[in-house]
């Protein structure tokens, strides 16, 4: 557990429970540093919650918890307590006894389940596997016309090396029925209203077969921090966060494809090939939020950094797509004007974070314009012009950072 919070899990949770979720959070959630974020009215509190450092508050109910960009930083794993937060709806677990715990299989399947954790541990191969998981609106502030929605920076991520059971082992024993054709998950938050949507998510039965999919139960080695799931989560490698649920209690074989609230309309993307419409518009046709885009960043250097005339300076910073793996990184130090190939750091799996770096020595006293560019295996490239749509998704544009040569 993290050295911010030296109370238990279960001291978390039974407190949690007597005094109400909101008055919890709120006494821990005391904000004594601000931030700006690069976005219109970005002034955010950091504020701490239970097993996390100061993190950027964009609601405490549900808490909504981005990671300030600096942890980012020689961090190809992102540690437990720097991992971002996001619930859609109020209604959280207080109390999980982690004992009394069941997973519950139901559905088109010829042998319903309820699964302890403990037989989750003992009974299934385990398997690990280090992905990235971002949310959906990552970036949302950033966009230019600005959009509705959480005004995120670029700080709705994270990379944890994840453990648990493949989610084909747990369907397998429950035996799903002929006609199957999706799987929903639930978990143990709530609506606060009954007229709200219950967050549930889908996957087509062959996603959710294909052996990468996985219910964790640890996270960096340790137990999931519980504003992170505890205690199991599913692993969607590839997929936005949004399919990513949390406190995970129940998973349905279906015959039809679900329909409810937070797979249509929430989390729906244009479709078409760009995933984008002219600023303004409203895309005709849409289908379910999936795959990431290829994304990089520079994590070493911040807007505004000063950097010396006539001395090598090095960038450095991550990548990452949605599966396929990172073919190539270009830098560029004159705002795109010309690009260096920058070097790979050590590849931790296809759907990891990868470490890159690269040197460039200022000329001139002035301002320069960094710029880095991810190609992936499967051809895809940034775009040097940032994509639009409605909902303020999958934003992968090409970034720039502006620093101070003296």
């Amino acid at each position: 557990m993290s050295s911010n919070n030296t109370i238990s899990r279960r001291k978390i949770m039974t407190t949690a429970l007597a005094g109400g979720a909101s008055s919890v959070f709120a006494s821990w959630a005391m904000g004594a540093e601000k931030i700006n974020l690069p976005i219109g009215y970005g002034e955010r509190e950091l504020s701490v919650f239970p097993e996390k450092k100061p993190m950027i508050v964009l609601t405490s109910r549900p808490p909504q918890l981005e990671t300030p960009f600096n942890y980012f930083d020689n961090k190809v794993i992102t540690p437990n307590d720097e991992f971002f937060v996001r619930y859609h709806i109020a209604g959280i677990p207080t109390s999980i006894d982690p004992d009394s715990y069941r997973l519950k299989v139901l559905g088109n399947v010829g042998k319903p389940l309820e699964i302890s954790l403990d037989d989750l541990k003992k009974n299934f191969p385990s398997q690990r596997i280090v992905a990235v998981n971002q949310c959906s609106g990552n970036s949302r502030g950033l966009f230019e016309p600005r959009v509705n929605g959480g005004q995120l920076g670029n700080g709705a991520m994270g990379n944890a090396a994840w453990v648990g059971v493949a989610l084909k082992d747990i369907l397998r024993a429950a035996n799903p029925g002929a006609g199957a054709k999706q799987v929903t998950f639930d978990g143990l938050d709530k609506p606060v209203l009954q007229s709200d949507s219950d967050f549930v998510k889908a996957l087509d039965i062959d996603h959710a077969m294909n052996g990468e999919v996985m219910v964790a139960y640890q996270m960096n080695g340790a137990d999931l921090p519980f504003l992170n799931g505890y205690p199991i989560k599913l692993i969607v490698p590839g997929y936005y966060g949004t399919y990513w649920v949390k406190h995970l209690s129940e998973i349905k074989v279906i015959d039809d494809v679900y329909n409810g609230f937070w797979m249509n309309p929430a989390y729906r993307i244009p479709d078409n090939d760009c995933n984008c419409v002219e600023p303004g518009t409203t895309p005709t046709k849409t289908i379910p939020i999936n795959k990431f885009t290829v994304r990089s960043f520079i994590t070493n250097l911040a807007d505004e950094s000063v950097v010396a005339v006539g001395k090598t300076t090095q960038a450095k910073g991550i990548a990452f797509d949605s599966g396929s793996g990172i073919q190539k990184i270009l830098f560029s130090s004159d705002n795109g004007l010309n690009w260096i190939d920058a070097r790979l750091g050590q590849d931790l799996g296809r759907y990891s974070f990868r470490e890159w770096t690269a040197e460039f020595t200022p000329q001139q006293k002035g301002r320069l314009e960094l710029k880095v560019r991810a190609f992936s295996n499967a051809g895809e490239v940034q775009p040097m012009a940032a994509k639009w749509m409605p909902a303020g998704y999958m934003r992968n544009v090409v970034e720039t950072i502006k620093v101070n040569a003296v």
